[in-house]
């Protein structure tokens, strides 16, 4: 049977500093996963990687790169981001442990990609919507900011922990109440297309309002993203939308 924790990948955005990576991949093999992908490295790996990550250079050596955060979460099932800033438009932030007891969950029936932002500016707005929800670091006023390969060591070793807690209780209710495998990231952002489509026929979103739109198409993202499609529930959506399509002089397809 597969080990839950290979289906969790530590993916950093545009990371810059190779002595992070590195650190990165000490830290994610500390908590016993082996999964780290990078979107869009350095050009050049110096030594400084490779003396950070120490024993875990085999993480460091097989980590997966990537052109784009779409692409490192097109055959993922969940996704979850991280940032220390809050806002309207930030989506839903939930606590570390409970963010990290939902990744324990899921990880048995499918992959989780696990979001960390860039060095200087984290994740942006309109790169943390397709994330099903947020986990922030509680940290202190005057220093807010936490170092890359901290937090993902905090991150790895709050998964790890929900796994450790299950393993000491022996309560094997926590994997009999699992849901069942979830539609894919690449499946959900098509589904997304033909419900704005769909929506728009109905008239409930105003073709002139470029922002009420933007705000209905996140807000449907963050909730069935935080819920995850079953392959029956993501083809009733598609069922509802090509009747919609049907009646409103959509194509139907």
């Amino acid at each position: 049977m597969k080990n839950w924790r290979d289906n969790v990948y530590f993916t950093l955005v545009e990371p810059r500093e190779p002595g992070n990576i590195g650190a990165c991949a000490r830290a994610i093999k500390n908590m016993d996963f082996k999964n780290l992908c990078l979107v869009e490295p350095p050009a050049l790996m110096t030594d400084e990687a490779q003396w950070f990550a120490r024993n875990a250079g085999d993480v460091l050596d097989s980590a997966a790169a990537f052109d784009s955060i779409r692409d490192a979460v097109s055959d993922k099932h969940f996704v979850v981001g991280t940032s220390r800033r809050r806002g309207r438009r930030r989506g839903v932030f939930i606590p570390v442990e409970e963010g990290a007891r939902r990744i324990f969950e899921i990880a048995h029936t499918g992959k989780i990609a696990v979001l960390f932002g860039r060095e200087d500016r984290g994740l942006y707005n309109e790169e943390i919507e397709g994330c099903a929800f947020l986990m922030t670091i509680p940290a202190g006023k005057e220093q807010p900011s936490i170092n890359l390969a901290q937090a993902v060591m905090i991150i790895a070793y709050e998964i790890s922990k929900a796994g450790m807690a299950k393993d000491k209780s022996g309560d094997e209710r926590l994997l009999t109440a699992l849901p069942p495998k979830t539609a894919g990231q690449h499946e959900l952002s098509l589904l997304y297309e033909r419900m704005e489509n769909a929506l728009k026929l109905l008239e409930y979103i105003p073709p002139d309002n470029k922002f009420l739109r933007r705000k209905i198409m996140q807000n449907l993202k963050h909730c069935l993203g935080r819920a995850g499609l079953t392959d029956w529930e993501f083809n009733m959506f598609h069922g509802i939308c090509k009747q919609i399509e049907k009646k409103l002089g959509g194509e139907g397809k």
